[in-house]
Formats: structure tokens, sequence, C-alpha cells
């Protein structure tokens, strides 16, 4: 060599992407006890939050396809009190008039009827079933998209007769499993002709005895004024409808007729949904920043105890970037795993969960990217300091470490 040529300056040996990873995974195999309980809190919330949002939406999704499936064009108008707190009664013709509104597809009613129900004349009559009665039009469950569970409904024939359809609940608190079988309304014996399935839009219902309009005015002293109007029109003119059916219902009194959508309670449903699955998610953003301290702190105790392997790294020519890249990739991993998991685990109950309640299963592909996001988010924040921390011990002192 020459006294004119420099000797070549030494370069530091770079690792690979491929040798970080290894070296990382080393890292965490050598700790498989303690790796798996600090991922386990990543898991935790990661799980939280998916199953979450994933459930949230299964259930949105399985009501909204009920309200498409049960209608939201569907309105009723119902009798309430005028200025004097008197009841008001609507005209024995308002589903008639209700049928002239031009978008009106269908229209018919129910009524309130004064009865008293016991399951037999065996019953003291103070021990009522909690049943009411209602006379109803034998169109009704064509109004409402019900249907019969078992039995047959009010027709021309049998709206005349002593006979009831019982809803849901009212059938389970008198006992009624099969028709054929009678109950009392006052002091007369009347025969359950048929069982509804329960009516999700009008849930009140299901609460009921209903009986023929003709029947409750020849043995019940009914009146004949509907209490309560339902109609079904076009769906691009539900407000239209909305707006003049009050006073269409009763003229003149319109300010003591009630006007709703039997829907909206659904769709409010999923409102109230949305403000508890807000309350979940923060709960598992709280468990997922417990599971990182946890990988903060398992990253901190393996820079501690893995001093002297440091400093050894250091004295055969790892640079201070290598040695920081090491922790960082062991704590991106532990949360990788933890995340991974999570994600799983979360699904899982999803699936599970959906199934269990005759849902479709939906967990939204941004919520698995999310939830994987957060888990390298907070592994990155976690495993900074640690390796920050192992980059800056002097070889010497580490290599003496005890």
């Amino acid at each position: 060599m020459r006294d004119s040529e420099a000797p070549e300056k030494l370069r530091p040996a770079r690792l690979s992407a491929a040798d970080i990873l290894r070296t990382g995974a080393v890292g965490l195999h050598a700790r498989r006890a303690r790796v798996v309980l600090s991922a386990l809190g990543i898991s935790i919330g990661i799980a939280t939050m998916v199953a979450v949002i994933g459930l949230s939406t299964s259930s949105r999704a399985d009501l909204m396809a009920r309200l498409d499936r049960l209608g939201t064009n569907l309105l009723s108008a119902e009798a309430g009190k005028d200025i004097q707190r008197n009841d008001v009664k609507l005209p024995k013709n308002a589903v008639a008039m209700v049928e002239r509104i031009g978008p009106v597809q269908h229209a018919t009613a129910t009524a309130d009827v004064e009865t008293r129900i016991r399951r037999s004349d065996l019953v003291p009559e103070e021990r009522l079933a909690g049943v009411t009665t209602q006379a109803a039009r034998p169109d009704l469950l064509t109004a409402l998209n019900a249907t019969t569970h078992k039995g047959v409904w009010l027709d021309g024939a049998n709206q005349h007769l002593p006979v009831t359809v019982l809803g849901a609940i009212a059938a389970e608190r008198l006992g009624i499993t099969e028709p054929g079988e009678k109950i009392m309304m006052n002091d007369r014996y009347v025969v359950v002709v048929g069982i509804l399935e329960p009516i999700e839009l009008v849930p009140n219902l299901d609460r009921v005895a209903m009986i023929g309009f003709p029947a409750a005015e020849k043995y019940f002293g009914f009146d004949g004024h509907p209490t309560t109007i339902f109609e079904r029109s076009t769906d691009a003119s539900v407000e239209d409808v909305r707006d003049v059916l009050a006073r269409t219902v009763n003229p003149g009194g319109e300010g003591s007729v009630k006007v709703s959508r039997p829907s909206d309670a659904l769709a409010a449903k999923a409102a109230t949904d949305k403000g508890l699955t807000a309350l979940m998610l923060g709960l598992g953003a709280v468990a997922l920043l417990v599971g990182g301290v946890g990988v903060a702190n398992t990253m901190v105790i393996s820079v501690l105890e893995r001093r002297q392997e440091i400093g050894l790294r250091r004295a055969l020519g790892a640079t201070r970037n290598a040695v920081r890249l090491q922790f960082l990739t062991e704590s991106l991993l532990l949360s990788a795993v933890g995340g991974t998991g999570g994600a799983a685990l979360g699904a899982a109950a999803t699936y599970a969960y959906a199934k269990s309640q005759g849902w479709t299963a939906v967990v939204p592909p941004w919520s698995l990217a999310g939830g994987l996001g957060a888990t390298l988010l907070i592994g990155a924040l976690a495993g900074l300091y640690p390796a920050i921390r192992a980059a800056r011990l002097d070889p010497t002192a580490a290599l003496n470490a005890t």
C-alpha cells in the first residue's frame, strides 16, 4: 500500500428488514409467558371494539331489514282528549273518509271495548288477566302486515259471532295455547279462534283480545266509534297524508287526534343503539389503552433484563439505530399478535351471537383494519421509549451490569 493511499473508512453493517424481524421475534420467543399475558390485554381491547361494532352493525342491519319488510308507510291516528280533557270519539265513518284521501292505499280501524277478561268463571272477577278487548275489522292484518300463529283471523262470517283472536302476549297471560278454547268476557264465554304472531309495528295489540265490530255492538254494548285508524299510502306521499290525516279523521277537532308513524319507534331503537355503541367503544378503547401500558411495561422490563445482551451487541458493532429497531420491532410484533387474536376473537363473537339471534352477521372490514391499525399505533408508542432507552445504553456499562 502506498503512503498516499488513505485507509478505507469502515462502515457499520446494516440489518435487512428480514434480519430485524427475526431478531425481534427471537426476543419474544424467549419470554413466551410474559408475551401471552401482554398480548392478552391488547386482544381484549380489540375484541371488544370489533365485537361492539359488529354486533351493533348486525343489529341495525336486521332492524332495517325488518323495517323494509314491515314498511315505513303506515300511519296511525288515535283519538285523544279535547281542550276540556274529555275523551273524543272519532266519527263512525272515519275509515271511509280516510280512504278518500288520494294516495291512501288501505285504511282500517280498531276500537276499545269495555270488558273484563278472565280465563273462566272460576276466576274471581277482581282477578283480571291484564288483557284488554278491542274491536277490529277483518282487513286489520293486511294493513299491519301481521299474521296468525295458530287458527284463523276474523272474517265476514265470524266477526258477527262471540269469537275472539288473541294477541301473542294475551294468549300467554290467559294460558291459551290452541284455538277452540274459551275465555270469559264479562259474563259471556267467547271462543278463541286464533292466536296472532307478535305485531312488531303495533306491539300494544299483542296484549289484546280482538273481536269483530258487529259482535262488539251485539254482545258488549259497543257504540261503533273507532279509537285508532291505521292507513297505508305510497312511500312518497306519507308526509303529505300525515299533514291532512288528523282533520280528515275528525273534521273540526284535529287538535284532539294524535297522528304517528309506528315505524318511527323501531327507527328510534336504531338511534338508541348508536348511543350504546359509542359507550361500548369507549370501554373498548380503555381496554386497549390498558393493553398498551402492559406492552410498554413488558418492553421496559425486557430492556432492564437484557442489558448485557444489548452491551454485547453494541460491542460487536451493532449501531444505536439497530438496537432501537430491534426493540421497536419486538413491541410492534407483540401488539400485532394481540391485535390479530383480538380481531379474530371479536369477529367470532359477532358471528356466534348474531347466529343465536337469527341475524345476518355483519363485521365491517374497516373495523378489522381500524383495530389492527390502532394496535400497531399503540405498539409503536409503547415501544418507543424502551427502544430509545436500549439504544442509549453504554456498551461497557451494559456488559458489566448484573
